[in-house]
Parts: structure tokens; C-alpha cells; sequence
């Protein structure tokens, strides 16, 4: 049993938070005074200052309806937000005192055999950072201390709602894990046991995606890494009835507990306010198909739910979370549920494992392997870098791998510019493939998908390898791992698959990463080269692909399939390069860096080609031997 109270009461039931503040303040008819002035008139954060008995007011009355978690009145208490009415400074104190508020509250319902919960609502500011309103740095600062106000008043948990582009939400993520760092450095041990969980919830449009076009497989995608989040649902924009197929597709798929909290229905404009009409009774139909049947777990209300809506949600989870079987019925749907590891972009998920391998990873947007792209790049004419990158969408590619580094160039400024375009504009996922730390975690602060790393090594041993992965845990990416140590390249089997096993537990047990986070790969070599101690090399890249799979069965495997091919004629290459790709898939390959349109079936290559290729990959070459003239 997990020692975080608010842990153990989700493990144990389903979880009632409140309804609506926003809406329910719009109730009280309050003036200009009411907000502290004219200037900041429709401030709700202010009113916990100015009016805190009104905020109070609406925390009792869920409390009173049953409601097992309130939310502060922090929604909008984020520097971005409060900076529209000029008080940007007041961000700390303003969320600081929402939770004290709302703790004083929730503290006088609580009872040895039922605690009340204050979860710190941060919702998403006004500015996109993928529409480049805002810069990464900036948000995450300004998350940072409205998560750090509501931590030291007393919030129980983190909510960060509402979340309309992915970007914004791995900002406000990062803000939220560095408040709680420091309070968990800097503070005594209290009831929430050094622990504050972090709950993320997006608003899915009418249109089916949240505002920047995400669907809910991408926006799944992107967040579940992150093992500080603890639930991941949705909230806002529209009734439970718009909900369902994105909660049926979170509950077959998320490993984390799904959160809903529907508004009462499509508002209705009359007389220029918002006119919320599901009933209690509708909301109640909706969520009791959801937890029964879809096996929701947190529930609640958003914009126009009420007390009286809590209230009939309330009494009938008090006699279904008495029923002995909702623990076991809680832990089997966790049992049941596998995530396919996968990568998104900001609009769709791409499988990192597919069931006709293997994912292609487009190899032309390299200013290192293709001279059209190194050539655009030095024109800096980006407008066709992007149609290189749509070209290969339409090539067949599922992942594009992205570099820009070229000798005299400033490296992070180009990295930057290509991904403020491709982020939008492509929409399939990216591989951000540098040596260099600082450029790595620059495109990771402009990307909102769920990112891969090209690569890490332990060439240099740990030092730089762990730099790259304390930035691919702090953004969720995925990253790949090269078969290189302090002695170089490996080339034998047992040598790849040692290095492999050995980036992979470093990986796990000193970042907190997950198998699943990983993608390895056992290096190709040239074939072609004449090389007397690389004829076996295909060999042992293939077998230990095999191992590989076999002893982490959990990671993907990789290869940049054309470098078998170096130095060869170009049909020569297009032919080997199928071959081998065909063979490194029989062995266990999921993903291969190519240039799509260049790899053909099998059936195309004539069969005497076919064969030399082979016997070129397992070191079957033969020759006859003449007497010289």
C-alpha cells in the first residue's frame, strides 16, 4: 500500500472531486468591489483575497455534497495569466492562499475513517507555446511557482487541467516536478508523506482533438512517461456524452487511472452568458457507465455541474465503493491493460512495435546523409526542408529523424528553426539526432509530441550518456542506444548485447526509465568495403538483435540499415540494403532508417541478386582461385 494518503484512497476506490468554481462564482453576481477594483473585475483568483468567504462557501458545499477532493481556486493564478490585469508578481501568494483556503476547509470535514482532499488547480494560461506565444523556459517558470504556492499551502495533489496543447502541459509538468523537488528537499515530512501526486487532464474539442489538433492516442502518448503522473483524463469543453469514445479508447489503453470530469452538457448562449442543461440524473447515467463499465476511476464535475450534481454522483459511489469487489476490480483492469510503447508528434501516436515491421525512420532530413537537405539547410530556405519532410510521409516513412549538424554552423540555431516548423507542419513523430547535449534539449523545449533522442553511447563513459537521459525523463522521450563503449564500437555479438544490457540497467536504475524507453542499436557495418574483419559483422548484428529482444523484450531494436551498404554503386546499395532489412526483420528489427522509397520487396530483386546479397550478409562469398599470368 502506498503511504501518500491520496494514493491509497484511489488504489482503495473511485475518487469524487467537485464541480465547477468558475460558473458557480458567475452565480454570485459579484461587482468590480467584490474583485479589489474595476481593473481587476473577472479575476477569480483575487476573490480568495478580497472574498474568501464566497470561495469558502462553494468548497463547503461539495464537501457537504460528498465530494472527496475540492479544488483550489488557482485555475488562472499562473504569472501568464495574472499578467493580463497587471499583478504577475502576486503568483506564488495568490495560489499559496487558494490552498490554505481550501485546506482550512477540507480539514474540518476530515475524519479518522475518511480524509478530504485539496488537489492545486493549474490550469493551461492563455498562450500556446507551440504557437510560439511563449517560450519553454518562460511557462515552466511560471508553472513552477503556482505549483510551489499551492504545494506549501497544503494541496494534497497537482491538477493541471484543462490542457489545450502539449506543449504547455510538459512545461507546467516540469514546473510542477521542480516545486516539488525543492519543497521535498527543503521541507519536514507532513501527512502527504514527501509525495504530491500530479494529475493531467486535456480538453478534447468538438472537432475530436484538443485545440492544437492532438488526438487523444498522441496526447496518451506524450504524458504517460512521465511516471509523476498519476491519472490522466479529461475535462471541460463538452457534456459526458462527447466524451465517450476517448474515455472507451483511455480505458482499453491507459496503464494510468482515467480521470473525467465533463462539463453539464454543451453550453448554450443566452442573453450573452453560458446556459449549462444535463441534469444531475444525466450526469449520473454517464458516470456510472463509465466507472462500471469503462472502469473510470476519477470522477467530477466541470463548467455548470453543481453541488446537487456531486450530490447524486456522491450517494451512489458511497454504496458502489462499498461493494468488496471494486478493489479487484480496479487491479484486474490494471492487469489487463498493455500500452504499446509509441512516439507522437503533436497530432497523431506512431507504435514503436507494429505488427508488419518494421517502422520506418525517414533518413533524408540529415544535413550529414543527404546533400539536398545539407544544401537547403546552408540556403536556409525552410520552406523546402519542410516539403523534403512531407515527401517523406508520403514515401511511406512512420518517424523522421532530424539533423542539422554542419562544421561552422551554429548547430541550436538551426535545430531550432527547422523545429519550430516541423513541429506544426509535420505530423509524424520526430528523432532529434545530435552529439550535442545543449541542441538536444533545445528541440526537446519546441516539440509537444513524445520525442526520440539519436542517441547515447558510452564512449566517454556515463558522464554524457546521463546528461542525455536526465533530459529524456524530464520531456518522456524515448532514445536510442548505440552499441559503443570506452573501448569503441562493438563489432562480436556478446560485445553488442553486453553493451546493450549494461546502457539499459544504468538507464533504468540510476534515471528511473523504463525498458520500454529504449531503443537499441547493435550498429551496421560497410559489407562492401573489402574489410577482412567486418565480413561477419551483418552476423553478429543480426544475432544480436535476436539477444536482444530475447533478454528485454520490452526495448525496440534499430538500425541505420544503408550504412551495410556504404561505398557501393547506388542500385547496388538499393538492392543490399533491402536484402539485409529483410533478414534484420526476420531477426527481430522494429524500426529501420532509410530512405523509404529506396527499399523493394523481395519478390522485385531478381533471384541471383537475391542470393549474392545473402551470401554477402552471412559471410558465404565464394571465389575461384587462378594462376597469375
Amino acid at each position: 500500500m502506498n503511504t501518500n494518503p491520496f494514493l491509497d484512497a484511489l488504489a482503495q476506490r473511485v475518487i469524487l472531486f467537485d464541480g465547477a468554481m468558475g460558473t458557480t462564482i458567475q452565480r454570485y453576481n459579484l461587482g468590480a468591489d467584490d474583485f479589489g477594483g474595476k481593473q481587476y473585475e473577472g479575476c477569480n483568483e483575487l476573490l480568495c483575497v478580497t472574498r474568501p468567504d464566497v470561495i469558502a462557501e462553494i468548497h463547503r458545499a461539495y464537501l457537504d455534497a460528498g465530494a472527496d477532493v475540492i479544488e483550489t481556486n488557482s485555475f488562472g493564478s499562473s504569472a501568464i495569466v495574472l499578467a493580463e490585469y497587471g499583478i504577475a508578481e502576486r503568483s506564488y501568494e495568490l495560489s499559496r492562499v487558494a490552498a490554505e483556503l481550501a485546506r482550512s476547509v477540507a480539514d474540518a470535514y476530515c475524519t479518522p475513517q475518511r480524509r478530504r482532499f485539496v488537489a492545486g488547480s493549474m490550469g493551461p494560461g492563455t498562450k500556446l507555446p507551440s504557437l510560439g506565444h511563449i517560450e519553454f523556459d518562460q511557462a515552466e517558470e511560471a508553472f513552477y511557482l503556482q505549483a510551489r504556492g499551492l504545494i506549501d499551502g497544503g494541496a494534497d495533489l497537482l491538477c493541471i487541467e484543462t490542457c489545450q496543447d502539449p506543449l504547455q502541459v510538459k512545461a507546467a509538468i516540469a514546473g510542477a516536478e521542480r516545486a516539488i523537488a525543492e519543497w521535498q528537499r527543503s521541507s519536514q515530512p507532513d501527512w502527504r508523506a514527501q509525495t504530491i501526486p500530479i494529475i493531467v487532464s486535456v480538453t478534447i474539442e468538438t472537432t475530436g482533438t484538443m485545440l492544437m489538433g492532438t488526438d487523444i492516442a498522441a496526447a496518451l502518448t506524450t504524458f504517460e512517461p512521465y511516471r509523476s503522473v498519476v491519472a490522466f483524463g479529461m475535462n471541460c469543453a463538452t457534456g459526458p456524452k462527447e466524451m465517450e469514445e476517448h474515455i472507451r479508447y483511455l480505458a482499453q489503453t491507459s496503464p494510468k487511472p482515467v480521470f473525467v470530469m465533463p462539463n453539464a452538457g454543451l453550453p448554450e448562449n443566452i442573453a450573452g452568458r453560458a446556459h449549462y442543461h444535463l441534469t444531475p440524473d444525466e450526469l449520473l447515467h454517464w458516470t456510472k457507465r463509465y466507472v462500471e463499465e469503462f472502469g473510470v476511476r476519477i470522477v467530477g464535475g466541470c463548467c455548470g455541474t453543481t453541488h446537487e450534481h456531486i450530490r447524486v454522483l456522491a450517494e451512489w459511489l458511497a454504496a458502489y465503493n462499498a461493494q468488496p469487489a471494486v478493489r479487484e476490480r480496479v487491479q484486474q483492469r490494471q492487469r489487463s491493460v498493455e500500452l504499446v510503447p509509441s512516439v507522437s508528434s503533436l497530432y497523431t501516436s506512431v507504435p514503436l512495435h507494429i505488427d508488419n515491421p518494421p517502422v520506418l525512420v525517414g533518413e533524408r532530413c540529415n544535413a550529414n546523409g543527404s546533400k539536398q537537405f545539407r544544401e537547403l539547410l546552408l540556403a536556409e530556405k525552410y520552406d523546402a526542408m519542410v516539403e523534403m519532410a512531407k515527401e517523406q510521409i508520403r514515401e511511406g516513412a512512420h518517424i523522421l529523424d532530424v539533423c542539422v549538424a554542419y562544421v561552422g554552423r551554429d548547430e541550436r540555431r538551426d535545430m531550432a528553426e527547422v523545429v519550430r516548423r516541423f513541429r506544426t507542419l509535420v505530423t509524424i513523430p520526430l528523432m532529434f539526432d545530435s552529439t550535442e547535449v545543449g541542441v538536444l534539449e533545445t528541440a526537446l523545449k519546441l516539440y509537444g509530441g513524445r520525442a526520440i533522442i539519436n542517441s547515447i553511447n558510452f564512449e566517454e563513459g556515463t558522464r554524457k550518456a546521463d546528461a542525455i537521459l536526465r533530459l529524456a525523463k524530464r520531456f518522456g522521450a524515448a532514445v536510442v542506444a548505440l552499441s559503443i563503449d570506452e573501448e569503441g564500437q562493438a563489432y562480436t555479438t556478446e560485445k553488442k548485447v553486453a553493451i546493450a544490457e549494461r546502457i539499459r540497467n544504468h538507464a533504468v536504475e540510476v534515471h528511473g526509465l523504463r525498458e520500454e524507453d529504449l531503443i537499441f542499436d547493435p550498429l551496421t557495418f560497410p559489407l562492401g568495403s573489402g574489410q577482412e574483419d567486418l565480413r561477419q559483422s551483418a552476423i553478429a548484428t543480426l544475432d544480436a538483435i535476436r539477444l536482444i529482444k530475447e533478454r528485454m523484450p520490452r526495448a525496440a531494436t534499430i538500425l541505420g540499415i544503408s550504412n551495410c551498404s556504404f561505398g557501393l554503386a547506388p542500385r547496388i546499395r538499393h538492392i543490399l540494403n533491402s536484402v539485409f532489412l529483410h533478414y534484420a526483420v526476420e531477426a527481430g528489427l522494429d524500426l529501420a532508417i532509410v530512405h523509404a522509397s529506396k527499399i523493394v520487396p523481395l519478390y522485385t530483386i531478381e533471384e541471383r541478386g537475391r542470393e549474392l546479397c545473402r551470401q554477402l550478409i552471412f559471410d558465404e562469398r565464394q571465389w575461384e582461385e587462378t594462376e597469375a599470368p
